[in-house]
C-alpha cells in the first residue's frame, strides 16, 4: 500500500455512460496488469486492475450491470448500456477486482506488477519497468 493509499480511505468510479457507479470505501490494492487473452479481449487490451474487500464495494448506480460467466473460476462484470468493463470477480474470493480505468482521479495507486505476460499480444512490448509476476 502507497502512502496515498492510507490517507485515501473513499473511491468513486463508473463505467462511460454511468449507468453503472460505485464507490469503495477503504484502501485500494495497487495495481495488476493483465496480459491473459481474456482479459485482452474483454479489454480491448491489456487489463488494469486493483482489488477491494467485496464489503467496501458499494454500488451507486446498477441499472446497467450485467455479469458474464467468463470462466469455471470467474466472472466479469460490465455495462450493458455502454460494454465499459468493470469488475473481475473470482469464485470463492474476499476480493472484488476493480478496473482501474474506471476510477475517478486522484487515485494514489501505482502498477506494481504484471501477470500472465507469456500471453502478451504480439502487437506491444512488455513495460520492462514493471516487474512480472508468473502465474
Amino acid at each position: 500500500m502507497t502512502a496515498d493509499q492510507s490517507r485515501a480511505r473513499h473511491f468513486t468510479g463508473s463505467c462511460l455512460c454511468g449507468a453503472v457507479r460505485y464507490e469503495v470505501t477503504g484502501a485500494l490494492r495497487d495495481v495488476v496488469v493483465c496480459h491473459c487473452e481474456m482479459c485482452r479481449k474483454s479489454h480491448g487490451h491489456i487489463g488494469a486492475y486493483t482489488a477491494a474487500p467485496n464489503d467496501a464495494l458499494r454500488l451507486i448506480e446498477s441499472h446497467g450491470l450485467k455479469w458474464y460467466q467468463s470462466s469455471a473460476i470467474a466472472r466479469r462484470g460490465f455495462c450493458g448500456e455502454c460494454g465499459g468493463t468493470l469488475f473481475w470477480e473470482g469464485t470463492g474470493r474476499d476480493t472484488i477486482s476493480i478496473a482501474a480505468g474506471t476510477l475517478d482521479a486522484p487515485t494514489g495507486l501505482k502498477t506494481v506488477v504484471q501477470i500472465y505476460t507469456e500471453d502478451k499480444g504480439d502487437y506491444y512490448e512488455l513495460d520492462a519497468a514493471i516487474p512480472v509476476r508468473r502465474e
